[in-house]
């Protein structure tokens, strides 16, 4: 069985007499409606459709690798880059990617394309290819709203009574003492029965954004508020370059400080890491760094007794990215859970997913687990993603 080599030698896949080229990529935009719109907690404005930007690597012998997420901004400078190349050699691709994202967009979406058509080549499933420590990780539900305080208890308990065993909520409200009374009801609602994280979002913001993220003093008041409840961990405290700021947060608490989701280089998680900034390391692989990059912080993530878990806001195929990545090099003991997006009825699974024939779903335990299909074994809805072709890229 091939699996992701430790000592990182270069290629990390050859097989002689297997080699076949990357004969074309092609990118496409879509746009699935949402009905009701999606009043995401970090957005001023409803969204009431939901976009997807899809790459597919094809190779001379008509094997498709697909890929998600981010939009691909300036990819089409860059395409012949990679045609002709060896898809293989992945040690490369992920090298180029990283030097278009310092001229232009974040192309990660195309090395996630690139690992599932590896995957086809080889024939097993990426979550081996990546170390294959495992082929599932526990979920934690993640909400995306400010409801009013019954509907998220209310949200709550489904998500309790689906035995998905944590939640997390998003702060933000117009007062403080709002977010803190629906914390409250939800942990008295069910009790010891899920794990509580909290996300205030102070780590990065939408572009029209620019209100000042919260300073060290209004952090550790928040803190000691979520301390009474026993949260689980407090997302994005501070600004994302605040590292003083980070790291004498998780000193001075008994919280877990997790981060680091839209954060965009291996140098800048390696000084976190030193300056003992977070607990919990949240890099999406198709946003920053990839999964090559990502496989190996993660281990050393791990192996400085801090947690990896990434950041998924987004469509399903980024989602089993992210979950081939973390499973397969780090596994449940590196990643206690995984984010699963979960706010119904604007955010189901079925939405969230809309690319694929079948949206992922967690078990009756909350386990989501990954099956020995090649590549990231999913299956487009080739039909949906017809009618829902469109040239813009970003939400509406």
């Amino acid at each position: 069985m091939t699996t992701l080599l430790n000592d990182e030698r270069t290629p990390l896949f050859s097989a002689p007499g297997r080699q076949s080229r990357i004969a074309r990529i092609e990118i496409s935009h879509h746009q699935f409606e949402l009905d009701p719109p999606f009043p995401a907690a970090w957005d001023s404005q409803p969204r009431r459709q939901f976009p997807a930007t899809l790459v597919r690597v094809i190779d001379s012998e008509g094997r498709e690798g697909i890929g998600s997420g981010d939009v691909m901004y300036g990819f089409d400078d860059f395409r012949h880059l990679f045609i002709g190349e060896d898809p293989l050699d992945l040690e490369r691709h992920a090298g180029v990617i990283d030097n278009i994202g310092f001229h232009a967009g974040r192309c990660w979406p195309l090395e996630v394309a690139l690992w599932d058509l590896a995957g086809k080549i080889l024939e097993s499933p990426v979550w081996r290819l990546m170390g294959g420590v495992s082929n599932r990780l526990r979920a934690y539900a993640s909400s995306g709203t400010h409801r009013p305080l019954e509907e998220v208890v209310a949200l709550a308990e489904q998500v309790r009574d689906a035995g998905i065993p944590a939640l997390k909520l998003r702060f933000g409200r117009a007062h403080l003492e709002e977010d803190l009374a629906v914390l409250g009801a939800v942990r008295q609602a069910v009790g010891s029965r899920l794990e509580l994280m909290v996300d205030c979002n102070q780590g990065w913001r939408m572009p029209w954004d620019v209100k000042t993220p919260w300073q060290y003093a209004h952090a550790l008041e928040v803190a000691r508020e979520l301390e009474h409840q026993d949260v689980y961990w407090m997302e994005e405290p501070l600004y994302r370059g605040d590292y003083a700021g980070m790291a004498r947060l998780a000193e001075e608490t008994k919280l877990r400080i997790a981060g680091g989701e839209m954060t965009r280089e291996p140098y800048e998680f390696r000084e976190m890491l030193r300056q003992g900034c977070l607990d919990v390391y949240q890099p999406d692989a198709v946003c920053s760094v990839g999964m090559l990059g990502l496989a190996r912080l993660a281990r050393e993530i791990v192996a400085a007794g801090k947690a990896f878990t990434p950041h998924t806001w987004g469509n399903g195929i980024g989602v089993v990215a992210n979950l081939h990545l973390t499973a397969g090099a780090v596994g449940p003991a590196g990643a206690p859970y995984l984010e699963y997006p979960f706010d119904p009825p604007e955010w189901t699974p079925e939405k969230r997913d809309f690319p694929l024939a079948a949206p992922l779903l967690a078990d009756s335990d909350g386990w989501l687990t990954l099956s020995e299909a090649p590549g990231l074994g999913l299956t487009l809805d080739e039909d949906r993603l017809a009618a829902t072709r469109a040239t813009q890229a970003t939400y509406q």
